[in-house]
């Protein structure tokens, strides 16, 4: 499947409008760690956020090659601007258009497409990141009503987000059977906030714990059918590993045309450093490398745009992906010397991300142990 031409066209403007307005501003957002609303506001009159979301629903209607190559082009300037733009169609809003009623839709969907409101997707928890059927925020019933209690660890958009889709057991014997998917306004009673502050990467979005302390929520609140929270979650972290791997991409190619440039214009012993040797190999293997990753996302997009679970293929595009963004920054650092630490360059900034890269969505260590299990029949692939 190819990006077509209206799909290349939403594109390029999408990397112009990075490189005009989100470049320059990266650098200081990043040190206050926060995200400037005005710029949200202007991508989201651009339509930046609709991504795969059916025109119906306020999105764009894309195809996912066209949008993992529109998250891409934004993280190319700033992964975390990536990030936002890609939520609605992954994380965020995925559960939601595959298994929300047409009321959640239109109260939830239909202004996160169109960049009205944002969201959070709370999964992850202290003891059960990647393990997401060994969580331990529990609901129990109360009539019609459902009363949560518990605690989960590094959720995003904590400043931003109306709501937060997020996910409970009734028995944790139970494991993936027991998981019950909710939608939560942020104005419930009983939901509190805690912001972490001073992080290694991401810095600009706002990272903290969600607690739930006896926080009742109506049957309006449930999304899907009880017990089948898991298949809601896989939903969202196929489409969020998508979204992972493109952002991955985007930071990688800034790694390498940042290295580029700089070994053009450093000059040692007399000659600009990009005629030695060992730079060369460094920018071949990172040329390579974003390359082979867009490929594999390029392999992921095409079997989710065909309706398929793609399991091992998000996997993969994610794993290498951001195993690629990761070396990209290592070896750009290397190549810019003592200047990789200053911030006057972005090089620094990239690779703080590009380590986070390797942690969210799975770790990456898991990620190959799946891959492997898929490979010698251990797991199903689909």
């Amino acid at each position: 499947m190819q990006v077509t031409q209206t799909g290349a066209l939403i594109v390029e403007m999408a990397g112009e409008f990075a490189r005009r307005e989100i470049a320059p501003r990266v650098a200081q957002y990043d040190h206050d760690e926060k995200i400037p609303r005005d710029l949200l506001d202007q991508m989201a009159e651009l339509g930046f956020f609709g991504g795969v979301i059916p025109v119906e629903m306020g999105g764009l209607g894309l195809d996912h090659r066209t949008f993992a190559a529109l998250v891409e082009e934004v993280s190319r300037s700033c992964q975390i601007m990536g990030t936002l733009v890609s939520m609605p169609s992954g994380l965020v809003g995925s559960g939601i258009e595959r298994f929300g009623t047409e009321e959640q839709k239109q109260r939830f969907l239909k202004p996160l497409a169109e960049g009205k409101i944002f969201g959070g997707s709370a999964v992850t928890e202290s003891q059960s990141g990647s393990d997401v059927a060994g969580m331990r925020t529990t609901y129990k019933r109360d009539g019609e009503s459902f009363v949560l209690n518990g605690t989960k660890a590094w959720i995003s958009n904590l400043d931003i987000a109306e709501f937060f889709l997020s996910f409970a057991t009734h028995d944790r014997s139970l494991r993936h059977a027991g998981i019950t998917a909710f939608l939560i306004p942020r104005d419930t009673p009983g939901l509190e906030l805690y912001p972490y502050h001073d992080k290694l990467g991401f810095r600009p979005i706002c990272t903290g714990e969600v607690v739930f302390s006896d926080m009742h929520l109506g049957p309006e609140a449930l999304l899907g059918e009880e017990g089948h929270g898991f298949e809601v979650a896989m939903t969202a972290v196929e489409r969020g590993r998508l979204g992972v791997a493109a952002r991955s991409v985007g930071l990688a190619q800034a790694c390498l045309d940042g290295a580029v440039s700089y070994a053009k214009e450093r000059i040692a012993f007399g000659h600009p450093i990009s005629e030695f040797q060992i730079v060369q190999s460094k920018i071949t293997d990172m040329d390579l490398g974003v390359h082979t990753a867009r490929l594999l996302v390029k392999d992921a997009a095409d079997a989710l745009e065909r309706g398929e679970r793609a399991r091992r293929l998000t996997s993969m595009a994610k794993m290498y992906a951001s195993d690629v963004a990761f070396r990209s920054a290592a070896d750009s650092m290397q190549i810019h010397g003592a200047n990789g630490v200053s911030p006057e360059y972005s090089v620094g900034r990239l690779f703080r991300d590009a380590k986070v890269l390797q942690i969210v969505e799975g770790s990456n260590d898991l990620h190959r142990s799946l891959l492997g299990e898929m490979a010698l029949g251990i797991r199903a692939d689909s």
